[in-house]
């Protein structure tokens, strides 16, 4: 492919590339030498595993390293430690060190099922080893390069600015930090989320500073959680883990069916090679996608399996793998021990709604006993009694 029609494959998931004349230069030059071009993402372990949302950069980096260039993972083991807003309204929690480590590990196991791993392809690096040598002088002088005024301009810490929303100057470091890794791995490329715009262009200043060649940044749009209305993120539940089951409980499959509709266009453009049908209702859209999500995790039976798990327990059958219960006794009784219903009154009217049943047969009488089988509230909720 030329430079050109990199770019232009690029653009399914790409928001903006600080330049595209730099880009394709560089690609070009690339091209012609058989240099191999480092292309930086950082991230920061302030939770476990990796989720959907970050899949999308991953897949860009993963489309460059297809192309024979190296991708460049920065934990930052050292960032996570000063807490970085971006996304929020509010300060990020600093972590202790054995968070930090314990959450570092799983996003290095976890980036394989995107990212190629061989050594030719991947270069994992910890910002501390750099970030936790530099001294007071050399923080304050790297400080001295950025004004207050300039910081601001991001948009997060000017709303809560001019909202009167309280700022560390802790925060005011981050940007610096994330910088400075840029000029200490020589990153050629740089991607993040739109939110990280900010912090990927103060690398590209730094290295200009340091006489280096400018990185050029590349941001991606972020995914909208399963709430279908903030950012995927772990701290706001609103996730799909990459280490999600296919089926059941918590699974993949039924995180993607629960997805509002609007979200069906951004999910397949992110996160697929592919498109919603003309004509195809979005129920049919979402079987699909959750199929193409839960393949490319796991495989083409596993997704197979959750898409008849799910069906199965959207039709009112019972599905194979459910918790079982120790619970016998009035119905009202069991409903609420195991943890249907919070009171007996509220599983008195589950019960005269229609809503309950054992072994497939509704409940009509609040008095019944029930001494085993399986016990179903609506469509999902289903336990074994014994």
């Amino acid at each position: 492919m030329s430079p050109a029609d990199q770019i232009e494959t690029l653009r399914r998931r790409c928001e903006r590339i600080v330049s595209e004349d730099e880009l394709i230069k560089k690609l070009g030059y690339a091209a012609k030498s058989g240099k191999q071009l480092r292309v930086k993402l950082g991230m920061d372990p302030t939770a476990p595993d990796v989720t959907l949302g970050h899949c999308v950069p991953l897949k860009v980096i993963r489309q460059f390293q297809d192309w024979g260039h190296k991708a460049v993972l920065i934990i930052g083991d050292a960032t996570a430690a000063v807490g970085d807003p971006t996304g929020v309204n509010t300060t990020r929690p600093l972590l202790s060190p054995e968070q930090i480590a314990a959450n570092a590990e799983t996003y290095i196991a976890q980036v394989g099922k995107v990212l190629r791993t061989d050594d030719d392809a991947l270069e994992v690096r910890r910002n501390s080893e750099w970030l936790g040598q530099m001294d007071l002088t050399q923080l304050i002088k790297l400080a001295a390069r950025k004004t207050v005024a300039q910081v601001l301009e991001r948009d997060d810490f000017k709303q809560r600015y001019e909202s009167n929303t309280p700022i560390g100057l802790h925060e005011f470091i981050y940007p610096l930090l994330q910088g400075w890794d840029s000029v200490a791995i020589d990153a050629d490329i740089e991607f993040g989320g739109n939110d990280q715009l900010f912090n990927n262009l103060v690398g590209r200043d730094f290295q200009q500073q340091e006489g280096k060649a400018p990185q050029v940044v590349i941001v991606t749009p972020l995914l909208v959680g399963t709430d279908g209305a903030l950012k995927m993120s772990k701290s706001k539940g609103n996730y799909i883990a990459v280490t999600d089951p296919p089926g059941g409980d918590g699974g993949m499959f039924g995180k993607v069916m629960s997805l509002p509709d609007e979200l069906m266009a951004q999910y397949f453009t992110l996160l697929t090679e592919s498109e919603q049908h003309d004509g195809e209702s979005p129920r049919d859209a979402k079987v699909r996608l959750a199929k193409l999500i839960v393949t490319e995790f796991h495989d083409a039976a596993a997704a197979d399996d959750a898409e008849k798990q799910f069906m199965t327990a959207t039709h009112g059958g019972i599905p194979d793998d459910i918790p079982t219960a120790s619970a016998t006794g009035n119905i009202l009784d069991v409903l609420v021990k195991v943890g249907f219903c919070r009171s007996k009154g509220e599983a008195r009217r589950k019960i005269n709604e229609g809503g309950v049943r054992v072994d497939g047969e509704k409940v009509a009488d609040i008095d019944a006993t029930v001494s085993g089988g399986v016990l179903q509230l609506g469509k999902k909720k289903f336990v074994r009694l014994g």
